[in-house]
C-alpha cells in the first residue's frame, strides 16, 4: 500500500464524514439562530442570542470549508 492510497482511504473513511458531520452541525446552529432571531423579534436578549448563534454557525461553516481546502492542498502536495 502506497502513501497515496493510505491518505485516500483515510480521507474517505474518517476525514470526509467528520467534516460533513461538523459542517451539518454548524448549519443547524445557523438555522437555529435564524429561527431565534425571527421568532423573538420583540425580545432584545433573545435576538442577541440568535445573532450569536448565527455568527457561530457562519464561523463553523467557514472553518469546515477551510478544512476541505486544506485537505485538498495536502492531497495535491502528497501526490
Amino acid at each position: 500500500m502506497t502513501i497515496d492510497e493510505l491518505i485516500n482511504k483515510l480521507a474517505e473513511a474518517i476525514v470526509n464524514p467528520l467534516i460533513l458531520l461538523l459542517f451539518s452541525f454548524a448549519f443547524l446552529v445557523f438555522l437555529w439562530g435564524v429561527f431565534q432571531f425571527i421568532y423573538a423579534a420583540d425580545d432584545m436578549e433573545a435576538r442577541n442570542t440568535g445573532k450569536q448563534h448565527l455568527l457561530y454557525g457562519v464561523i463553523g461553516m467557514a472553518i469546515m470549508s477551510a478544512a476541505v481546502g486544506l485537505e485538498k492542498i495536502i492531497e495535491a502536495t502528497v501526490r
